[in-house]
């Protein structure tokens, strides 16, 4: 064997384990419980607030969606988002989510219209996690994106969104219903209830998203547009000349 087949082979192998590697960054997230990744919060932008029209949307927006997440992250062993995982490592950086949150449109937040409880796709919260500015953050990052919160049926839909924050890559959306408290009458306990039963079948779920997602694939990179070479011009070879166009002589 030449010494340029001895040399490609090995260049080959580590190649393919690269590709691999990187077209698996979900799998890998979810069978190595020892990786760590960031809680971000619960992104309200997309909820709906349904059957509540006693609601005051000026505080829920200006006080109650930031305060709900702080309990998430102070009351760790209640709402217990690594256990959900089933991992121990974790960071919290819920100030992306609160700004976002400060900056709703309070008059939309609530609707008469019981469909909006399911109107959200997959792809709708794909552009909620690449609106965000992930700048300065890096790994996997994990988020709750509220779709909608309804009196009536005392229960939240939302969806879980895990996402690669270096290339901003959505691995990972699932939706889930939460259950409201029966007997609570604080605006904030009734649906922190709702994120804490959402949490808790996260975790009973788990080995179902490893076996869905075993396969899971990173998603493609959009691949740059190359602008087509301009024509060139046609040009004369050097050293040639145009002959002069002779004039005709002049009789007499």
């Amino acid at each position: 064997m030449n010494c340029r087949k001895l040399i490609a082979l090995p260049l080959l192998m580590l190649s393919m384990m690269a590709m691999t590697a990187n077209a698996q960054t979900l799998k890998n997230f979810l069978d190595n419980k020892d990786s760590s990744f960031t809680w971000l919060g619960v992104d309200f932008t997309q909820a709906k607030l349904l059957g509540d029209a006693a609601a005051k949307t000026d505080a829920i927006v200006d006080h109650e969606f930031t305060a709900l997440n702080q309990v998430i992250v102070n009351e760790q062993k209640k709402y217990d988002v690594p256990g959900a995982l089933h991992r121990d490592k974790y960071n919290t950086s819920i100030g992306l989510v609160n700004k976002r949150n400060e900056a709703i449109n309070k008059d939309a937040l609530k609707s008469d219209e019981s469909s909006d409880f399911e109107r959200l796709k997959p792809e709708d919260i794909v552009k909620v996690v690449k609106s965000y500015d992930f700048t300065g953050k890096h790994g996997i990052g994990v988020m709750l994106v509220m779709e909608g919160m309804s009196k009536t049926s005392k229960s939240a839909s939302m969806w879980l969104a895990i996402f690669d924050m270096d290339k901003k890559n959505v691995l990972l959306t699932e939706r889930y219903v939460g259950k409201g408290q029966k007997w609570s009458f604080a605006w904030r306990n009734y649906w922190l209830a709702t994120i804490k039963s959402v949490l808790d079948d996260i975790d009973d779920d788990y080995s179902k998203l490893k076996t869905k997602y075993a396969e899971a694939k990173d998603p493609e990179e959009p691949k740059p547009v190359v602008a087509a070479p301009a024509a060139k011009k046609e040009t004369k070879a050097a050293g040639t000349t145009t002959p002069a166009t002779k004039k005709p002589k002049k009789k007499g």
